[in-house]
């Protein structure tokens, strides 16, 4: 009886890990036809490349950012993923000012010595940072986004699928067999 359930919950299990693997494929891969960034639920997975911001989220980890429009505000102690220079960078609002009327924010990395030389404005502001966060995952996200990280993407999902099938034949068979001897 155990043995049964555990061949049971391996197969559930497995099962399960197939199919998050296809939808992880599923999304990098749509994302990247279509030149944007996946975003589920309003939410989009960044990978943090650096450790301005240890000990909240590790280099290497990703982190869920909420995403904003336009117009949104902040206020002193969020945490805000921004544009800056063709680059993404998550730090905290130190302060929020107003200039030429519009609003902007004095941002620095938790872990850095000082704050950051620049203001953000609303509009390069891209979402803010919720709590989520995934540590190592960003390693294997950054990946993907290479071409050969693409082409495993396309690769591994058809490989694990193709081994699921046989192995579902070959238990199906030596049932089959056990029958006959029975």
């Amino acid at each position: 009886m155990a043995k049964k359930l555990l061949k049971a919950v391996s197969r559930i299990g497995s099962g399960m890990f197939i199919v998050i693997v296809c939808l992880v494929a599923f999304v990098v891969l749509s994302s990247r036809i279509s030149g944007g960034t996946p975003t589920i639920a309003g939410y989009q997975l960044k990978a943090v490349l650096s450790g301005s911001m240890e000990p909240i989220f590790q280099t290497g980890s990703i982190i869920a950012i909420e995403i904003k429009d336009k117009h949104s505000s902040y206020k002193k102690g969020d945490v805000i993923t921004f544009r800056m220079d063709g680059n993404l960078i998550t730090h905290r609002i130190t302060d929020v000012k107003t200039q030429n009327g519009q609003t902007v924010y004095k941002t620095k990395g938790d872990n850095n010595d000082g704050a950051d030389r620049w203001t953000v404005t609303q509009q390069n502001v891209v979402g803010m940072y919720k709590g989520f966060t995934i540590p190592y995952v960003g390693y294997a996200l950054n990946y993907s986004s290479s071409k050969l990280g693409s082409a495993l993407l396309l690769f591994v999902p058809g490989l694990l699928l193709l081994i699921s099938a046989i192995r579902s034949i070959n238990g199906a068979k030596k049932e089959l067999e056990a029958g006959k001897v029975g």
